[in-house]
């Protein structure tokens, strides 16, 4: 296996577990054979923006729940007080 092929994989294999679909990875690797740096790094950050959007999407999702969950907990409190 040579280190070209190696690099490849290993460029491809990280590209792939930070969720970039197979067109953008196909792109990527043509903008390196015509030495298009800049623009690799435009795809990059492009594929960050929308996982920090996918976070902080999630990040509400988790709060939504922390808040039901902490409403629950200060009604069964009540509830409980209540009841002595």
């Amino acid at each position: 296996m040579n280190s070209r092929y190696n690099s490849a994989f290993k460029i491809r294999r990280n590209l792939t577990d930070a969720g970039c679909e197979e067109q953008m990875i196909q792109d990527f690797f043509e903008l390196g054979k015509k030495r298009r740096r800049a623009e690799q790094y435009r795809l990059l950050g492009r594929q960050k923006a929308f996982l920090l959007e996918q976070l902080h999407k999630d990040q509400y999702r988790i709060d939504c729940l922390d808040h039901m969950v902490y409403t629950m907990q200060e009604e069964d409190r009540k509830r409980s007080e209540d009841s002595k």
